[in-house]
């Protein structure tokens, strides 16, 4: 896809999945070491895909915790013969602070320098990597190819996901200069900053609606649901439940 990242695609489509799960393959040209950012799910034709592609791999990244990004990443490290750093110690290997990442990390491996931002909201534990040799920022399921993220409770919280938006756009607006967007599911995004304006846009033309529906009576997530999300497929609507219950506790707060 870049110089620098490879796509393999796991085959797991859906409504929440679009096409499937974005595994992102690092390498720097010309060296002989990896990193992977998110195995995917347990679908062993897919990790071995990977491991196909990567070859060596010095260590792999996870942006968050969601099954569909970090199920097979304990098989696929274990076969690589490689760790793994996440934010939740529960995926973490080894699991000690050093395989931890936050704010100022900077993975080096094969030529590689990736940076850690933070960017909590779609899950507590989300976050993204900059790739400031190939202007890629990977976007995990914070900024989606397609469509817009959910933010759901109870794994995450609106509040937290605004600012993270909010971080990203001034990023995208550096002079670090964001390239391209490379998410979790969809196609590469290459206008970032357009795409984070409306990311940013669509969140408070939901809340307003919201608003409006609560203050007409529509208490409930459900009720709430029915008049905000009624042009939604109706598949979508236990998913736009929980994100209008995150959407209900940061207007509470």
């Amino acid at each position: 896809m870049t110089d620098y990242a490879t796509l393999v695609r796991a085959d797991n489509p859906g409504l929440m999945t679009l096409d499937g799960t974005n595994t992102w393959i690092l390498r720097a040209p010309g060296s002989d070491v990896s990193v992977v950012v998110d195995p995917g799910p347990m679908l062993e034709d897919h990790l071995r895909a990977v491991l196909d592609a990567a070859g060596k791999v010095g260590v792999v990244l996870l942006t968050h915790k969601h099954p569909d990004h970090s199920e097979g990443a304990a098989w696929f490290a274990n076969q690589a013969g490689c760790g793994v750093r996440a934010v939740d110690p529960a995926f973490r290997i080894p699991t000690d602070h050093a395989h931890g990442l936050a704010e100022g990390d900077v993975i080096t491996a094969g030529g590689l320098r990736i940076e850690v931002l933070p960017t909590p909201g779609h899950t507590l534990d989300s976050v993204c990597f900059w790739l400031p040799q190939d202007g890629s920022l990977l976007t995990g399921d914070t900024v989606l190819g397609r469509g817009t993220s959910v933010v759901a409770h109870p794994d995450g919280a609106l509040g937290p996901y605004l600012e993270s938006l909010e971080k990203l756009r001034a990023f995208a607006n550096s002079p670090a200069g964001v390239d391209r967007l490379l998410p979790g599911h969809g196609p590469v995004i290459d206008n970032p900053a357009s795409v984070l304006n409306y990311y940013l846009n669509h969140r408070q033309e939901r809340l307003e609606q919201v608003r409006q529906a609560v203050a007409a009576g529509h208490t409930t997530p459900e009720a709430v649901v029915e008049q905000v999300y009624a042009d939604v497929d109706r598949n979508l609507w236990p998913a736009a439940e929980r994100s209008v219950r995150a959407q209900l506790d940061y207007l509470n707060a």
